[in-house]
């Protein structure tokens, strides 16, 4: 606010600057001569005014954290949400930001003060990954990639580090009080043999811790949260920058769990919810967004984890071609490719047709989009798909060459099962971890 403010006096000195010489003389009339400052002429500057530089929004133990931090790593939410988000959500976003880079400069803080270092060619070499992963291009290309959407290299490293700082924090001073025993695998074990057939459930998870004083106002932000979701957000981008778990550095993902790994009350939401679903539900200590990825039947085959052998026939359209203009291409598409009776005869088709071919082995009817796994499971060897796809993308259609069936799924094994106890169990002390450092931290906020 005070930028503003001072913005403002500014542009008046400038207004008044251009007032006829008239008026200048009558607003001198009417100053005490108490008012003028008494200042030498001949005087130095020492520095200067750069509009620029942002004040701190807040200092951490110290350590300052500026309104360009929140704004580069907002800019990182707007782009993954399609710069979709409407205005009046970016406050209650940059609030939330302040709130996680807050958390983020304790973790690192407190690593530091236990002699954990990470290392800028770690950052580096984890960055890489993400590049790949999350921006599907080389690291080089991600620094401009990321000026141009309002953000900056460094604000992603940062996260970078402030995850491998927590995590290596937690390893040694959590995590190995956080055993778990022979005696609690084992009873997971036959618990699961005695729950065959059962449905389990792959959830990913927005956890934000509430008390009763925050809680108004949390429900409020979560109620924001699942609206941009149910509007397109990006699940994944929301869990790494607001979810308070440990899961946030893997986008929420909780993996596949039966209701009975699940507190009561998500285990209550999830059995009641549909693929791709959200939902708030109280969870311990806070509040949690759920989304159902996927749905499964424990330690039985599933047909969606049939493996296909395809071909894919594709056309294209040229920039600005309207539905108009192509229906009649698609309807001849569709039909031509509806009398294909094997893959052997895809290839002269797709000639006839100028279309593309590309061979596709090794692929899940559940890594293919919600629309087409139906029609897949329904599909006769030989048989091709309806065309599926969009006027800027393209239209294609998947001819089944081979399927093979799913063999028979595999239970967890014993190792799998204590590392994902341990995780459980390293996750509630980190939460109890970071609330004591906010508890101790002097933070002072501007």
């Amino acid at each position: 606010m005070k930028l503003f403010t001072r913005l403002s006096l500014a542009a008046l000195l400038v207004s008044a600057s251009a007032l006829t010489p008239l008026i200048a003389q009558a607003a001198s009339d009417t100053i005490a001569p108490e008012s003028n400052l008494n200042i030498p002429e001949g005087q130095q500057l020492f520095g200067k005014n750069d509009p620029n530089v942002r004040r701190a929004t807040a200092q951490v133990n110290g350590e300052i954290i500026t309104g360009t931090d929140i704004d580069h790593r907002l800019a990182l939410i707007v782009a993954a949400n399609d710069n979709k988000l409407p205005p009046e959500e970016l406050a209650r976003f940059r609030a939330q930001i302040l709130t996680n880079l807050i958390d983020e400069t304790l973790q690192i803080q407190e690593a530091a003060a236990n002699e954990i270092e990470v290392t800028e060619a770690e950052v580096n070499q984890y960055f890489d990954r993400v590049a790949q992963q999350n921006f599907n291009r080389p690291a080089n290309e991600v620094e401009k990639y990321l000026a141009s959407i309002g953000a900056s290299i460094a604000t992603l490293k940062r996260q970078i580090k402030g995850e491998l700082s927590w995590s290596r924090l937690l390893s040694r001073n959590v995590r190995p009080s956080a055993n778990v025993s022979d005696d609690e695998v084992n009873a997971i074990i036959e618990r699961i043999k005695a729950t065959k057939g059962t449905t389990e459930y792959r959830l990913g998870e927005i956890y934000l811790a509430a008390t009763p004083e925050t809680l108004p106002a949390v429900q409020e932000s979560v109620g924001k949260v699942i609206d941009q979701l149910r509007q397109g957000g990006n699940f994944v981008a929301y869990a790494r920058q607001f979810s308070e778990a440990s899961t946030a550095s893997v986008g929420g993902d909780l993996g596949w769990l039966s209701l009975a790994q699940l507190p009561q009350s998500l285990a209550t939401a999830a059995a009641s919810m549909n693929s791709n679903e959200v939902k708030a539900v109280a969870s311990p200590g806070g509040i949690s967004i759920l989304l159902l990825i996927d749905k499964r039947q424990v330690a039985t085959s599933d047909p969606r984890d049939s493996v296909l052998s395809l071909k894919q026939i594709a056309i294209n359209f040229p920039k600005g071609t309207t539905e108009a203009q192509v229906t009649p291409l698609i309807n001849r598409f569709s039909e031509e490719t509806q009398q294909i009776s094997g893959c052997g005869v895809a290839d002269e088709m797709a000639r006839k047709l100028g279309a593309d071919v590309v061979n596709r082995d090794g692929i899940k009817i559940r890594e293919l989009p919600a629309p087409l796994q139906q029609v897949m499971l329904d599909l006769k060897v030989g048989q091709s798909t309806p065309p599926y796809g969009s006027l800027d993308d393209g239209v294609r259609v998947f001819v089944l060459c081979g399927r093979d069936a799913p063999q028979e799924a595999a239970s967890e094994s014993f190792d799998e099962i204590m590392s994902r106890l341990e995780e459980e169990r390293v996750n509630k002390r980190a939460r109890i971890y970071l609330r004591d450092l906010r508890r101790d931290a002097v933070i002072e906020y501007n």
